[in-house]
């Protein structure tokens, strides 16, 4: 039976030996199964997760967990998988934490400071009791056009007291495709907010289009989880472009039109993505380096 770990140990172990683990967002059981095929043949751990708008495009959060599960168990995945709720809201988290996600992120950044803290306090208690790991965001992480908020170095040490497991941080990143005038990360703050929370996980948003030396910097900083999605969609959508632009789909005698088929260049690109975003952030394998790493199996996501 698939169980997920929460993980906590694991980007502990990151922070502390400055490399990073990925966190692949999942839009449909293609991606589910191309991540996981990913994480197995590098033998590296994986933090597969859904954001409010993919869970409920796919039939709900419940939905979701049962898929990424089932397909654990039918492809006898070894490696530690961590399910995480990403960018959810107060409801939406505490929905994650009752069907038992091992990790939930809870964004708060529209909200007052005070209200998002202590929002995300309820949060924390919640998840806590049932040994699933907490994110919490400060700062603003940006859109395609920009428009993000630096983290403060206050906020995070308030968050980190508070009992976040780990913290994202607004530092210049944005979501989606960078601009072409982007100014890049902003590693004095980075610097800073790393230094007062020395012990904490440092989570980077938007990792898709962010240069691989200003990534590796990050890391080295204290970045420990980077989020990676636009990366994967685009891979998808080249590779199954490119299938069509072969006329691939037209050959009836090998069946091109089928689904599966049609689905596959954008699947298989999406694997290829991951392992090389894998070997970008450094992350340990599981056989070697994380052999002896105290994971948290926790029997309280299983049925």
């Amino acid at each position: 039976m698939a169980y997920f770990d929460n993980g906590n140990q694991i980007f502990k172990d990151a922070r502390r030996e400055h490399y990073a683990v990925g966190a692949y967002n999942t839009n449909n059981l293609e991606w589910t199964r191309a991540e996981l095929r990913a994480a197995e043949e590098t033998r590296t751990p994986l933090l597969i997760q859904v954001s409010t708008g993919a869970a409920k495009y796919m039939g709900g959060y419940k939905f979701v967990k049962d898929m990424v599960a089932d397909q654990m168990d039918a492809m006898n995945i070894s490696v530690p998988v961590i399910l995480n709720l990403d960018h959810g809201d107060f409801e939406s988290a505490k929905e994650c934490i009752a069907l038992g996600y091992s990790s939930v992120m809870f964004d708060g950044h529209a909200l007052p400071t005070e209200e998002n803290l202590a929002k995300t306090k309820e949060i924390i208690k919640l998840a806590h009791e049932r040994g699933i790991s907490v994110e919490a965001e400060i700062g603003k992480i940006g859109e395609n056009q920009g428009g993000g908020e630096l983290a403060s170095v206050e906020d995070a040490k308030a968050f980190v007291a508070a009992g976040v497991d780990k913290l994202a941080c607004g530092i210049g990143n944005i979501h989606g495709v960078y601009p072409a005038d982007w100014k890049g990360l902003n590693f004095d703050r980075l610097k800073e907010i790393a230094e007062a929370v020395p012990e904490t996980p440092l989570v980077l948003h938007g990792g898709s289009g962010i240069p691989e030396d200003q990534i590796k910097k990050a890391i080295q900083l204290g970045i420990a989880k980077v989020n990676i999605n636009t990366e994967f969609q685009l891979a998808f959508q080249e590779a199954t472009r490119k299938y069509f632009e072969a006329e691939k789909d037209l050959d009836k005698d090998n069946k091109g039109y089928d689904p599966r088929k049609l689905l596959l260049p954008g699947t298989e690109a999406i694997t290829d993505k991951m392992k090389e975003m894998i070997a970008w952030l450094g992350t340990k394998t599981i056989d070697d380096e994380l052999k002896d790493a105290s994971f948290d199996r926790s029997s309280l996501n299983e049925e």
